[in-house]
């Protein structure tokens, strides 16, 4: 062979093995997220759900051993032949931590490889806090997290914050945070931890969505809107099986699509906005110029809200009655344009008000959605309650090990 026939043959070989390697790399991460996603399976299993041959399914487990992120975990019986070994994720293979901001606190919280909370630790209650009390608050409950939890945190993936606001990740990486209805200038995300960790970030409600996604209401279907009624009102949108981000992150945004021409003043500066008339403050508000006495402005006085309309109370009645029919003008129109399978309600005025209106709130919906998209959704309550920002927040450090390969230690 001359030497420009063998300079040949390694220029077409090495596309080859770059796919070969890509390949690999892609398979094992629908490996590892399927086992994840199951919590305990089989290796036929991963193989059928998949679309593996079984020979390449039980070698990418064995890579997945060897990193330390998955456990054999017993058998079960098989019919008439060889017991069938488990597979598990190690629940001390990876620690992540997930971080819900909020305006007024941040709650962070500490997952193993199962997704299963190992800890939490709540910093904040200022009124109103700015970036850099966040900052502070992030730091003190991590610090917390790390002194309680020293042999997770030997095997910490990293960090991810659920931000209220729009979150842009620029050219060369740095997120930034655009917290409009806050009346914040841009911050850096780097500029929110000191910690020596990897840090990620996103909108909150994106976040949410992503654990209902993953592990929620939203499971098992390809479109879905994932609803977060808070203080803040937002929006997840999965389409084809996928979170919509747009050109650069501020996709759905529903919480200022304009219900109302020259409407209610929102936060965000604007005039009326969906949250201006669904959000924790907005519905209080109403309350209040009904003639309403409560005390607060979270949980218990949308409870005493609630509370007082199911006792016949005309004022509070007349307020839950207007905030039906706006979710249901708000949300119907969100089924016209997104045609999801499910409509799941998060945040905790969502869920509160899931509790006890989800009939109404659904009917509302139905009647002002056409009849044929209005008749394909299930409306369901968020599954991790108060928890679900974080849970989604966690999940970024999540991906980035099951993308890419380790060395176990």
């Amino acid at each position: 062979m001359t030497g420009s026939d063998s300079a040949r043959r390694r220029a077409s070989s090495a596309p080859e093995s770059a796919t070969v390697v890509s390949l690999r790399r892609t398979n094992r991460a629908h490996v590892l997220r399927q086992i994840v996603l199951a919590g305990q399976t089989t290796r036929a299993t991963i193989a059928r759900d998949t679309g593996l041959s079984l020979a390449s399914a039980t070698h990418l487990v064995s890579e997945l051993i060897a990193e330390g992120l998955v456990i054999e975990a017993g058998s079960k019986a098989s019919r008439g032949g060889r017991p069938i070994t488990l597979i598990e994720p190690r629940p001390d293979g990876a620690y992540f931590i997930g971080a819900d901001v909020g305006e007024r606190g941040v709650a962070v919280e500490l997952f193993d490889l199962t997704m299963t909370r190992v800890d939490r630790e709540f910093r904040g209650g200022r009124e109103p806090e700015a970036p850099e009390d966040i900052a502070h608050d992030l730091d003190d409950a991590i610090e917390a997290l790390r002194e309680r939890n020293p042999r997770a945190w030997r095997h910490l993936v990293g960090a991810g914050l659920g931000l209220p606001g729009i979150v842009e990740t620029e050219a060369d990486g740095r997120q930034v945070l655009y917290a409009q209805s806050l009346a914040w200038p841009p911050v850096g995300i780097a500029d929110l931890v000191s910690h020596d960790l990897p840090v990620h970030a996103e909108n909150g409600a994106k976040t949410q969505a992503k654990a209902e996604q993953w592990f929620g209401a939203a499971r098992g279907v390809d479109y879905a809107v994932v609803v977060l009624l808070g203080r803040g009102v937002g929006l997840g949108i999965i389409a084809g099986g996928s979170l919509q981000y747009g050109s650069t992150s501020s996709a759905a945004e529903w919480g200022h699509l304009k219900i109302e021409r020259n409407g209610r003043r929102c936060r965000c500066g604007a005039r009326g906005c969906v949250e201006a008339y669904v959000g924790a403050d907005a519905i209080l508000s109403a309350w209040a110029a009904a003639g309403g006495r409560f005390e607060g402005t979270g949980w218990h006085a949308l409870g005493a809200l609630l509370d007082a309309a199911e006792a016949g109370d005309r004022a509070a009645s007349g307020v839950v009655d207007d905030l039906v029919d706006t979710l249901g003008v708000a949300l119907g129109g969100l089924v016209n344009l997104a045609n999801p399978q499910r409509v799941v309600v998060g945040g905790w005025v969502g869920l509160r008000l899931m509790e006890s209106l989800a009939g109404r709130i659904d009917d509302a919906v139905r009647a002002n959605a056409l009849a044929r998209p209005g008749s394909q959704y299930e409306l369901l309550p968020a599954t991790f309650g108060g928890d679900t920002v974080a849970v989604g927040a966690a999940i970024m450090p999540l991906e980035t090990i099951i993308h890419a390969p380790r060395v176990a230690d």
